[in-house]
């Protein structure tokens, strides 16, 4: 586990390359045989992308990188420790939902559900070792993920760092880049550029 915490960035783009090899060499078996299904998936998936990205940029806004050497208790910090991770789930799952696949689909948690938590333990231990009672205060209080609303504060004004907001924002529309490369991918493979191999459920 301690190897996943350490080389989860790596980890990630390796199975997000893979990801994408499969959903570009593969027939969804439902796209034809079940439209309103799919139909659906990705009517989900489009407001789950959507509640990710703007999730993602509400957290950007307190973070600007500052999120290990202050604690940040405000905005969605109010009312869930790892309101980044919880936003990125959403925007993630509403990726798996408009591949049209439910195999590719449920992947998306799965992995998540491997990889995610053991990097909130490692930050939580961090962040305990650098606030101390203040830390163990927040966390009594607040929970780790499920977001609790009737918790939610936020200060009258807030100052960010533009630059490093503006890096953040960019890897909060990321979901929505891949959405619009899978449908580019479609379009590609419906007009017979690209063979596919093998179906998915």
């Amino acid at each position: 586990m301690g190897f996943i915490a350490r080389h989860r960035t790596k980890l990630s783009q390796a199975i997000g390359l893979f990801y994408i090899l499969l959903f570009t060499f593969s027939k969804k078996k439902f796209e034809t045989e079940m439209p309103v299904l799919t139909g659906m998936m990705i009517i989900c998936g489009i407001i789950l992308v959507g509640s990710g990205i703007v999730g993602r940029l509400w957290c950007a806004q307190y973070i600007a990188g500052r999120k290990t050497e202050s604690l940040i208790t405000e905005g969605p910090y109010s009312v869930c420790r790892n309101p980044l991770y919880f936003f990125s789930l959403l925007g993630g799952t509403g990726v798996g939902l408009c591949t049209e696949s439910v195999i590719l689909a449920l992947a998306i948690p799965v992995l998540f559900a491997v990889m995610y938590p053991v990097t909130i333990l490692n930050e939580e231990r961090l962040l305990m070792g650098i606030h101390g009672k203040l830390y163990r205060d927040y966390v009594s209080k607040v929970p780790r993920f499920i977001p609790k609303w009737s918790l939610f504060h936020e200060p009258a004004k807030y100052v960010v760092d533009t630059r490093i907001f503006r890096r953040e924002m960019i890897d909060a529309v990321y979901f929505a880049y891949v959405v619009g490369l899978f449908e580019m991918i479609e379009e590609l493979i419906n007009a017979g550029f690209i063979k596919t191999f093998f179906v998915l459920y």
